[in-house]
């Protein structure tokens, strides 16, 4: 699968606050998710994923823009698509005194799904073997896979999760991460939003970065981070050292006890110059790129924010 299964275009989306300011949430955001794999949808709390989201599912309406799922203009022909999309966008409502089982069965039911899908779900999300637990008795992480789980009822070609690992312990979030790279692998599209951005960078095979509702990087992940790579040199004499590599044109910046190197350039050469005026490395340690460090980069914060979602202000 290869052509894109989410397309926007200028899609927007302003409200007006209880104060009457009018506010954006999405500004003119252009979207493009190939299909097959997990594409990371990232930005700190606030930045308008949540509401773009809610837009291609008909749960909000754009101020303008155009949006399109497996090529189909939405929100006009949703419903010729739905029965290939699954969501978990807000906390899922199960009964809490029936089984994990029980709840899978009984919505497999309602949705016209045979119930054989029960036990196929339960077994891609791990759940096998604590299906017959009342649904009370889960963890988060455990709540968070049967919601997923209940996505894959209808075997769905695409998944749309927002920020599933909310709230979640580690463990959790290992759990939740497995289950939607192994999703990823069987050729189901996944649009994961979130904020935890080093988490995502461990199951994204492409990404789109946004901040303040615009997009402000998309591509895969490692186009994202770049091919240059930073090294932590340390030496006896960090300031020679640092005026010796500026020299040959490196990008150098002095941290406590070493410097920080970004350079296109093998290691070896940043060795074999400081060797050549007598200045001998005692450590040489590279330093991979990451997500967050690229997003603060592109929005030139030191946080990666926090605060409410201006989409859930957006339709309260």
């Amino acid at each position: 699968m290869s052509a894109l299964v989410i397309e926007t275009h200028g899609l927007r989306k302003e409200f007006r606050s209880r104060r009457g300011e009018m506010r954006v949430a999405v500004r003119d955001l252009d979207l493009a998710v190939p299909g097959g794999g997990v594409h990371g949808f990232l930005g700190p709390n606030g930045s308008g994923k949540t509401t773009t989201i809610r837009m291609l599912l008909g749960l909000a309406q754009a101020s303008r823009g155009t949006m399109a799922l497996f090529g189909e203009p939405v929100p006009g022909r949703l419903p010729s698509v739905m029965h290939r999309i699954g969501a978990v966008v807000e906390s899922p409502k199960f009964s809490p005194m029936f089984t994990g089982r029980q709840n899978l069965a009984l919505l497999a039911r309602s949705i016209g799904q045979p119930e054989s899908r029960v036990d196929a779900a339960l077994e891609t999300v791990s759940l096998a073997g604590r299906e017959d637990d009342r649904y009370k008795a889960y963890s988060l992480g455990m709540k968070q896979r049967l919601a997923i789980a209940a996505t894959l009822l209808k075997d769905p070609e695409l998944l749309i999760l927002d920020e599933p690992t909310n709230g979640l312990d580690p463990a959790g979030i290992r759990e939740i991460r497995d289950t939607i790279r192994e999703l990823g692998e069987r050729g189901v599209t996944v649009l994961l939003s979130s904020h935890i951005l080093a988490e995502v960078q461990q199951v994204c095979d492409s990404a789109t970065i946004i901040g303040h509702g615009r997009m402000l990087a998309s591509g895969s992940v490692e186009e994202l981070i770049g091919t240059s790579t930073t090294y932590r040199v340390r030496l006896a004499d960090g300031t020679a050292g640092a005026e010796t590599l500026r020299a040959v044109g490196m990008a150098v910046r002095a941290e406590a006890d070493h410097l920080v190197v970004d350079t296109d350039s093998p290691p070896d050469l940043i060795t074999r110059t400081l060797a050549d005026r007598g200045l001998y490395v005692a450590e040489l340690t590279p330093v991979r790129a990451d997500l967050e460090s690229v997003f603060l980069e592109l929005t030139g914060d030191s946080t990666l924010g926090a605060g409410p979602d201006l989409g859930k202000q957006a339709d309260q």
